[in-house]
Formats: C-alpha cells, structure tokens, sequence
C-alpha cells in the first residue's frame, strides 16, 4: 500500500524570505493604522471579505457576481481610501536605518539656527512652525507658501513669524541651511489621539511627520512651550535648556 506523502510541498528559502516581507508590510500597515480612522475601515473590509468568503462556499451566484466585478476595481479602491498610511509607510521604509547611512546629513548649522530661533520665539511668545526637510522631498507643501529660498537664520525666522506680518500664519520650510518657503499649509493629523488636546499649530506639525520623514518643531503662542513632531509623535513642553540636544538627537535617528 502507498502511504500517503508531502513530497509535492516544497519549502524553500527564498519562500521563508516571500513570507517574512509580506509578514513585515502587513505589520507596518497595522502599525501606521493604529488609532487611526483606517482602523475602523479594517473591521469594515474583514467583514466584506467574510461576506465573499461565504458566498464562494456557498455558490451565491448573485453575491458571487457582485464581488467578482468589485475585485477588478478593489485594488484601487484600497489604494484612495489608505493613500494617507500608504505614503506613511514608504515614508519610514525611506528614511530606514539603511537609507540614513546612505545619505547622512549633517545639520549642524541648521540645527543650531533653528535653536535660537525657536528660542526667541518661545521668550516673545510668538507661535511659530518650523518644519526641517530630510530624506523625504516637500516640495508639494513648499508650492502651497510663499517660495523665498533665503539663507536661514534666527533673525529672519523670528521676522517671518512677528505677529500681523504677512508670512506669519502657516509654516516655514527648511530645506539644509536655506528657508524653503514660508506660510505653507500642512496636513493636519488623521490621529483622534491628537484632535481634543492641541491647536491647529500642533496638528499640522504632527501632519507632515505622518506623511514625510521631517522634523516639525512647534513654539505655542499661549504659552511659548516648545514641542517636537517626528515620525507622528509629538514630544511636547521641552526645556529650553536641554531645546538643542534633543534637536541634536532627532538627527541621528
């Protein structure tokens, strides 16, 4: 009698390799979904793809027919409804640990201006939103401001954001040692943790980091509290005195 074998499965290396990339962007998916509005859509598609499942099993030709035709276009109807966690995620896989090494940048100079700039606008209480370019390009929210390509410095940086001043009211992009432009529109963050506690400032501070891998650093006009967005994270109330160093570190993430 033949006894019964698995000869025909045949799991290779290279297969071992294909699941762990696929285990790898599913969990990066999940993570950047996390208390998000795309949570909830989650639930909601597991639920359509049980309804699917059920009607295959089942031969429901009408359901059958309906989710056949729906599969053409679903690709891209999953692309619009999650484009936000999807430039998320190709955001962080771009400013991984490999791609820094790659291009590591060295800001010593940018660091030190954006210090005393927003130093003196947290001693004025001037609300300020200073936005740092890195790997990932900004030249989409760059085009929504006034484009200046001025060398940085405290001094312009603290005109720029001088109450009732033209520029004041948006953010300033820098991009090395030059400001990029100056009262540009971000995005304003998708993450409910967020919607309650802060302004409209902190929001869009927090925004730019969940799409791009900038640094945003936030000076509040009430308080003159200094804060750091990175990566959708808000580090907020930093001293001014230990302000520089922790800049320093956000650089050698």
């Amino acid at each position: 009698m033949e006894l019964f074998t698995l000869d025909f499965i045949k799991f290779r290396l290279v297969d071992l390799v294909d699941i762990l990339i696929v285990a790898y962007i599913i969990y990066k998916l999940m993570t950047l979904m996390k208390g998000t509005r795309s949570a909830q859509m989650i639930t909601g598609l597991i639920l359509v793809f049980s309804i699917a499942f059920l009607a295959f099993w089942f031969q429901l030709e009408g359901l059958m027919w309906l989710f056949t035709n729906l599969a053409t276009v679903g690709i891209i109807i999953l692309v619009i409804i999650f484009q936000p966690e999807l430039r998320g995620m190709l955001a962080q896989m771009g400013h991984s640990r490999l791609f820094r090494i790659i291009g590591k940048y060295e800001g010593s100079k940018t660091i030190e201006e954006v210090h005393r700039a927003a130093i003196r606008l947290a001693e004025l209480k001037y609300g300020g939103l200073l936005v740092i370019e890195r790997a990932v390009g900004l030249k989409n929210f760059i085009e929504t401001g006034k484009v200046l390509n001025a060398q940085l410095s405290a001094e312009v940086v603290t005109t720029l954001f001088t109450p009732y001043t033209p520029l004041h009211d948006g953010a300033v992009i820098i991009s090395g040692d030059f400001i990029s432009a100056a009262a540009c529109t971000l995005p304003l963050t998708r993450n409910p943790r967020y919607r309650k506690l802060y302004g409209m400032r902190h929001k869009a501070g927090i925004g730019v980091t969940e799409e791009s891998d900038a640094l945003a650093i936030i000076v509040s006009e009430e308080t003159g509290e200094i804060s750091i967005a990175h990566q959708g994270l808000l580090n907020r109330d930093i001293d001014r005195a230990d302000f520089r160093d922790i800049l320093s570190g956000y650089f050698k993430k």
